[in-house]
Formats: structure tokens, sequence, C-alpha cells
């Protein structure tokens, strides 16, 4: 049997990021310490005990149990969800405590069930994290094949003002699905706001599934899925920037791009994206990545999996009815 030195000598830089945007599914999911968090009877998400204090001020909003939070049922359609939940936030941002209210967008997510998407209510993006809840987005790979240094990609570098990860180098470009706005309408505004692409060039955005994984920071817990475009761009284009949200774009090469996501430089929620990209066109492969297999079941994190407390768990009267907060 090996011992843990040898183990850990064989584990990759690649495999370590993979951990590392994975940290919350591989070690604090495990441990106990978050609460489901129920609406309408689903689990939408897990809440942390340094976001619990918060909640247990508003007992007419969130019923606190011993084994989960639940919204207050009482709350039965989309819209009183949101706006009742919408007050809450509102107080609390204004208090100035959480970190994550800090970066207030004023752009919703919709908060929805596991398996038939069911909507449930929406939330600002900024509070989505303060529940443990899904988070979906966009991402395109730009690309293009040069004639000496073979494949290269686009890398944004994120303005400095943004409210998350400012200054970090990104993915060509990206963007959260808001409430209102589908797949491809999100992937066509994206490139069009970030670099520039529009016409016919934005025509050629062909979808490449998904990456997910979960990850936790400081500001809360991130079970994110990304919708993946890939973009093969001209080699005459250069990007852009339309919407002031993007420093500067670099063309570098794939050992580059691999190199550069390996720093602290590089936003750790977009490398899942970065290596989706370089194992499809068969640059990170089973010859040169010994950890192989972990890296792409760590791209592919069963989400959907991961929220099913059972609604028989739910705290009931005697004839079986569920109790009201």
């Amino acid at each position: 049997m090996k011992d843990m030195n040898s183990i850990n000598s064989n584990i990759s830089e690649i495999v370590k990021l993979a951990r590392k945007f994975n940290c919350f599914y591989l070690s604090g999911l495990h441990q106990g310490t978050c609460k489901p968090f129920l609406v309408g009877g689903h689990q939408v998400g897990l809440i942390r005990p340094d976001v619990l204090k918060y909640l247990q001020r508003f007992p007419e909003i969130f019923c606190v149990t011993g084994k989960y939070v639940e919204l207050n049922p009482a709350f039965r359609d989309y819209q009183e969800r949101t706006s009742r939940i919408a007050e809450v936030l509102q107080t609390l941002r204004k208090e100035g405590e959480i970190c994550a209210l800090k970066g207030w967008r004023d752009e919703c997510f919709e908060v929805s069930t596991p398996f038939y998407h069911e909507s449930l209510l929406e939330m600002d993006r900024s509070a989505i994290c303060l529940f443990g809840i899904r988070n979906y987005g966009v991402s395109i790979n730009g690309y293009l094949f040069h004639p000496t240094k073979g494949l290269c990609i686009w890398l944004q570098q994120r303005s400095f003002t943004k409210q998350t990860w400012p200054g970090k180098w990104d993915c060509f470009v990206s963007g959260g699905l808001a409430v209102g706005y589908g797949i491809l309408e999100t992937a066509i505004k994206e490139v069009a706001e970030e670099a520039s692409v529009v016409g016919d060039l934005a025509k050629k955005l062909v979808p490449a599934g998904c990456v997910s994984f979960y990850f936790e920071s400081e500001r809360g817990l991130f079970p994110n899925t990304e919708y993946v475009y890939d973009l093969e761009l001209p080699l005459e284009f250069k990007p852009e920037n339309a919407d002031g949200e993007v420093e500067t774009f670099e063309l570098l090469t794939a050992e580059e791009c691999v190199q550069r996501a390996l720093t602290p430089q590089f936003k750790t929620t977009s490398a899942p994206v970065l290596l989706d990209f370089l194992i499809r066109r068969g640059y990170i492969n089973p010859e040169n990545e010994p950890n192989y297999r972990h890296v792409i079941e760590l791209l592919h994190v069963p989400l959907q999996t991961i929220y099913k407390w059972p609604q028989t768990e739910m705290a009931t009267n005697g004839d079986g009815e569920q109790l009201q907060c």
C-alpha cells in the first residue's frame, strides 16, 4: 500500500485546481454544519451557520428547526415568496455586515425545484450564495488556430471595479443567467457587451455542454452550472469591451492558458470552463494527465443529486399535516 506522501506526489497541479473549485463538494458538504433550505416542500439550498444567525431574526419569514430552514409555507406563490425574501435582504444589506450583499447587483436569478425546474421565486444575484442556491451561467471559449502557435485562446482580465473577482483573469466571455433571459440569448448578449462579437460572427457560437462544481468562499456557497459555448474566431479579430466590465484581453497558447489558470491571478470558478475546453480539444488527455478521470469527474459534479432533502422529513403534526412557522 502506498504511503500518503507517495500518493500526494502523484496528484497533478490540475487536480489540485479541480479540488480547489470543488472545495465545498469535497469537504464542507460532508461536515454537516449547514442546514437544508426548503421552499414549497423542496430543498433548494444549504445555509451556513454564519448566515443562519441573521435569518433567525426573522421568524415570520424563516422557520428554523434543528434539521432545516424553511421559507414560511404560508407564502404560496412566486411573487409573495420573492417580495418577502427581498424585504429581509434589503434590511440586511442596509446593515452592511454581510460581505456578499455589499456586491448587490439589481439583477435577479431564479430559484427553482431541483429536477423539473418549477419556478419558486427570484432573488438578487448577490444573495444566492448565502442560501447555497444553484447558480447558472453562460461561458464562451473564444479560440483560434494560429499558423505557428497552434491552438490559442482569448482570455479577459476582469475590470478592477467588478463586484467579484476584480482584476482576475477569466475566460473569454461569461455572464450569469438572469431572470427573463434564455441560455443562447444570454450568450449572444454577453459576447456583444464584453467582446463586441456581433452579427454573423455571433451566429457561429457552438453549444458544448455544461460544467458543474461546488465552490465555497468567504462570501458563501456556490453550486454552479455553466452552460458552455465555443466560438472559433478569425486570426485578425481583436475583441473590444463595450460595457466597461473588462480591463483587457490577451491571446495565449494552450500551455500559457494552463499556466495562467494555475496562478492566484485567475478566477477560480472559471477554471472548469477552460479545463473542459482543453480536454475536449485533446490538449489535456490520458497520456499527459495522470489523474485524467478524476479531473473529468470534478468538472461534472452531480449537483442534481445533492439537494434531495425528503419532504417526509419535514415537521408534521399528528395528522400528517405540515406544521406552519
